[in-house]
């Protein structure tokens, strides 16, 4: 096996002499959130459910031009935390685990469904169920379990 050189893929790793260093440091706090969320629309809310649709935007593609993984579990993330409100939590806490399986790729411009489940939610912990489909074909994109820690000021 060919030995990979470690310097190139530092420089790579650490995208050192980018020329987009100054714009990358000037971002506001909790950016990420915000990107990746932006174009969401919210369709349904009901007590334990929130349907959610977007267009994928050119912005959260990876180098084979379909929705990024990264941006899909953010939006596990993102989406899945607010239905814990549903239910009336007054917060939702801090995650413990996220889980996505990516089932299918999301092109730039493709109609994507997002539905948002309480599995549970008690007094520490909440479990969210999150998919993503094909607002066109109904085929999942991809199938996300996110766990929220919920007593955020007790003192364990």
């Amino acid at each position: 096996m060919k030995q990979m050189d470690i310097e190139l893929v530092k420089k790579f790793l650490e995208k050192e002499g980018g020329n987009n260093e100054s714009t990358v440091d000037s971002m506001p706090s909790r950016f990420l959130e915000a990107f990746v969320s932006y174009g969401i629309k919210v369709d349904l809310v009901e007590p334990g459910r929130i349907l959610y649709s977007f267009q994928v935007p050119p912005r959260l593609v990876n180098a084979g031009n379909f929705l990024h993984g990264g941006a899909t579990a953010t939006l596990v993330d993102i989406l899945g935390s607010a239905v814990i409100h549903t239910v009336g939590a007054p917060f939702t806490g801090v995650s413990v685990e996220i889980n996505v399986s990516y089932l299918d790729a999301a092109f730039v411009g493709e109609e994507i469904e997002v539905e948002a489940k309480v599995l549970r939610v008690g007094k520490t912990i909440g479990v969210v169920s999150v998919e993503l489909r094909k607002k066109e074909t109904g085929k999942i994109v991809a199938r996300g379990r996110h766990t929220k820690y919920l007593a955020v000021n007790s003192k364990l």
